[in-house]
């Protein structure tokens, strides 16, 4: 994995404030959509193996962190699932520094062996169809975009975020849903089925864009981990983690 000068930079910065003790000097509290997740957590273990930081995430649906921050939640950074909710954050003076950091890919998935698709979706030989809320969740939104035409009302089934809607398909109380691909790649061994990456011409773009928040503004380790994000290394990280870049990659 390549390691961009950037970075090494940033990481120097992190070193000269906060110096090479053992123990942390400072926390970042990361809001993170929940369908990034995992991701986020690799990326919190590079950068504390290279500083004196300590990371913490906090999970949730974009819609529900939004709302926490508004509200006073201590973050420092905000990893949303859409543009909508930063540049909103932004008007309101709760944050800066807007940048897009993954593209999102949706995918179709049921718990059987049987690869699944569209046309699955109009047999009426199958109970529940999960997404997550449309309202909270972007991935939500996305799927209803790619079944607004088929009439499912009646077998649509909502997770709040898109990791309840991964339990609901993984327990079987749906037999298909919708989900991120990077869930798919971060349990590839562990889940069964068969999925279906949705062309990215059935639904609006899932472009999901960081803000560093007010409580980051005058901590540096907060900024810190924010330039790191826009690393190669990041980049990286994320690339494997299922997402495209907003360079096209």
């Amino acid at each position: 994995m390549a390691v961009s000068l950037k970075y090494i930079w940033v990481i120097c910065a992190a070193s000269l404030i906060f110096g090479c003790q053992s123990k942390p000097e400072s926390t970042v509290t990361v809001a993170v959509a929940t369908n990034f997740y995992t991701a986020a957590l690799e990326l919190e273990k590079q950068f504390e193996t290279q500083s004196a930081v300590d990371i913490s995430i906090a999970s949730g649906s974009t819609g529900q962190l939004y709302a926490q921050i508004k509200n006073g939640a201590p973050h420092d950074i905000f990893l949303a699932a859409d543009q909508t909710r930063p540049k909103k954050l932004i008007e309101d003076g709760f944050a800066q520094d807007r940048f897009t950091y993954a593209l999102g890919q949706l995918v179709l998935w049921g718990a059987t062996q049987e690869t699944p698709n569209l046309a699955m979706l109009t047999k009426s030989d199958y109970r529940h169809l999960a997404i997550a809320n449309p309202k909270l969740a972007p991935y939500g939104l996305a799927a209803q975009d790619v079944i607004s035409d088929l009439n499912l009302s009646d077998k649509i089934v909502m997770g709040e975020n898109i990791g309840q809607t991964f339990s609901l398909i993984e327990t079987g109380n749906a037999e298909f849903g919708f989900i991120s691909l990077s869930q798919i790649i971060t349990k590839d061994n562990q889940i069964s089925g068969g999925h279906w990456i949705i062309p990215d011409e059935l639904y609006t773009p899932i472009t999901q864009d960081a803000v560093l928040l007010k409580r980051g503004f005058d901590n540096p380790a907060a900024k810190a981990f924010y330039e790191f994000l826009k690393s190669e290394t990041a980049r990286d990280i994320i690339k494997e983690a299922g997402y495209k870049l907003p360079d096209g990659t």
